[in-house]
Parts: C-alpha cells; structure tokens; sequence
C-alpha cells in the first residue's frame, strides 16, 4: 500500500482534514438527500471569490437545465459536466469551477445538470450530457471543448465518444480524474484501494448505482473504456491525481487512444487525490494543476498542442 504520509504534502493534508469534516467518513450510512446536501455544502465551504467579468444565466437545454457562464464575445463553448459520483453534485457545487474555466478561457462554459443515480439510471445522465452538448453546439454555433471531472470525466468522454458522425465542431477534450472503467482488480485500484477521499469500494458502489441489475458490458456511453473503436476521437488532455484509484484509467484511456494514432496526453499530478479541484484554493499543487486544466481547455479550444 502507498505510503501517504510520504506522498502528500502539509497543504494537501489540510484539505483532506477538511473535506473529511465537512462530508464524515461514515456518508455510505446516510441517506441519498443528506448526502446531497453535505456535498454541496463541502463545495461550498471551498469556494473562492467569483472572477469578475464573467456572469451566469440558467437555460434549459431541451429540458436538460443548464448555466451558462460567458464574458465578452466568445467564439468557443466548453459543455462542463460535474463529478459527484453520478449520485451527487449540479450546478451549485461546481459553479466557481466554470466561473474561473470562463475567466481563464474567455469562452463561454455550459455546465450541465444531468439526472443523477439511483432514481435516474443509466442512460439517463448521459442522455442528458448528450442532449446538452448537442444543444450547446446548436443554440450558441460555436466549436466545443468537452470537459469533465470524476462522474463528469466519463460523461465527457462518452460524448465524445458518440459525437463521431452525429455532432460536428468538438475540438477536443479534457477528462481531471475521470472514472473511464478501468480494471478494478489491478494497477492502481490495488495501490490505491483506499486513498484518502475515494476508496475503490466507492467506486464500486457509483458504478453499482447507475444501473438496474448487471453492470452493462461494451457499452461506451457507461464505460468509454468499453469501447472497441477508438479512431477517430478528438485531440485529448488526460488529468489524473496520483493518489486515486483512478489513476490507471487516465493511463490505460492514454494508452488506447495512442494505439488509435489520436493526439492525447496524460498528465499525472503527483500527491494530489480524487477531488482536488476543490483545493485549489489552499493547496500549490491543485493550484498548479487547476492552471494547467484551463490552459488545456484554452488550447484545445484553439486547434492549439502544446504536448509534444
């Protein structure tokens, strides 16, 4: 097992100190609402002043609420979809992130309030992100970047996956410790089985959710990792914290578009975990990490690749 008191730095010790506090370490034992609740507020506690220039309106996108946070005369949209382990999460929680990707970007930012699990199962949520980005690309007329964390990492990617010759214009995308459907009896499920903030048992139990009965297989709208094509994808920036179980689906997901000849490139932040898009505020590392997400977004957006 990973020694993380080696691993993780003072600052990120804070902000992991902090999440416990405000979310427990017993949330399995409550129920869906309260746990709802608790992570909005944990978000909430973490936020940072909004970046002036920038403002949000609520929409509907084709029945899938969304916010829409622009500045200027933007030329690119980012559709966002939130992480929250398709149980938790909307546009409240992660609204200080697509405030900052619009302020850093100049581009407009579509955040999507997906229908969440257990009383919406798959395909609900990607129906929703699928229907949002469509939506966006139709509505605004610009070009889009897809971009996503955790839940929203998988939905981002699954979009991309299904955009090709049904939605023209997606530039690229950019995944922060998405859960792609990796091997969870290998790599870093194993060595990072119970990291602080997200332990394999809880992603077992976000996939479990999802459906009705037995985990679907080779479906790339649950798992993108399930897919058997991997031509023809949009130029991709994978980001992943090293202490997460996650991390290997970033590697693997890397590895599987390369094979396929599509631009990609894996950037594995070292002693950060699953989350830390939150601490951005209080830790150097996520801070650091979270510049290089937008300025990834920006480039994609761009026709832009800074990674050879």
């Amino acid at each position: 097992m990973a020694d993380y008191r080696r691993l993780i730095d003072t600052e990120t010790w804070a902000f992991i100190r902090r999440s416990r506090e405000l979310f427990g370490t017993d949330a399995a034992g409550k129920d869906i609402e309260e746990r709802r609740r608790l992570y909005d507020a944990m978000w909430a506690a973490f936020a940072l002043p909004l970046p002036e220039g920038v403002a949000s309106r609520n929409m509907s996108a084709d029945g899938v609420p969304v916010r829409v946070w622009s500045g200027g005369d933007p030329t690119r949209t980012v559709v966002y979809l939130h992480g929250g382990g398709f149980v938790l999460g909307g546009l409240d929680s992660h609204d200080g992130i697509c405030a900052e990707i619009c302020a850093g970007t100049g581009y407009r930012v579509v955040s999507a309030d997906y229908r969440l699990a257990p009383e919406h199962r798959h395909p609900a949520a990607f129906a929703d992100a699928w229907a949002a980005a469509c939506w966006a690309a139709a509505h605004f007329g610009d070009p889009l970047v897809l971009a996503g964390d955790s839940a929203g990492g998988n939905l981002a990617a699954a979009v991309a996956h299904h955009a090709r010759g049904r939605l023209q214009g997606v530039l690229g995308q950019v995944l922060i410790y998405p859960v792609l459907g990796g091997d969870m009896t290998a790599g870093s499920y194993l060595e990072h089985g119970d990291a602080p903030l997200l332990s394999r048992e809880d992603i077992r139990y976000c996939r479990d959710i999802r459906v009705e009965g037995a985990v679907p297989a080779g479906d790339p709208t649950f798992e993108p990792l399930a897919d058997d094509d991997f031509s023809g994808l949009p130029p991709t920036v994978i980001f992943t914290a090293d202490c997460d179980p996650l991390r290997d689906d970033g590697r693997e997901y890397r590895d599987r578009l390369r094979e396929a000849a599509v631009r990609v490139a894996w950037i594995n932040e070292d002693g950060l975990v699953h989350g830390y898009l939150r601490a951005r505020g209080m830790a150097g590392r996520a801070a650091d990490s979270f510049e290089r997400i937008v300025l990834a977004i920006e480039a994609l957006g761009q026709n832009l690749w800074p990674y050879d």
